[in-house]
């Protein structure tokens, strides 16, 4: 029953990426564009990550490690590349 948990949680994760990698072709703004990428990588990441945990229970602090990592990184850097793009760039 673990095994199939954890398979599916990989596989929604690996969807999740490739939804958000499909909000990249659409026509809408930059900004849109990177928000969407960046939830849903974000989401399927810690999927994968939390189906890794189900199959390897022995690394957990690891594991719990890089899901929090995860969630730090990814919100600091959406914050980063939106603030970035606002400006207008550093040369201006």
């Amino acid at each position: 029953m673990i095994d199939v948990l954890s398979s599916i949680c990989i596989g929604v994760g690996l969807i999740f990426m490739f939804w958000g990698t499909a909000y990249l072709l659409g026509g809408r703004s930059v900004l849109y564009k990177l928000h969407g990428l960046s939830i849903a990588d974000t989401l399927g990441a810690m999927l994968i990550v939390f189906g890794l945990l189900l199959k390897i229970p022995a690394a957990m602090p690891w594991l719990i490690l890089a899901i929090l990592s995860l969630a730090i990184w990814n919100t600091m850097l959406g914050y980063v590349l939106a603030y970035c793009s606002s400006q207008g760039g550093a040369d201006d």
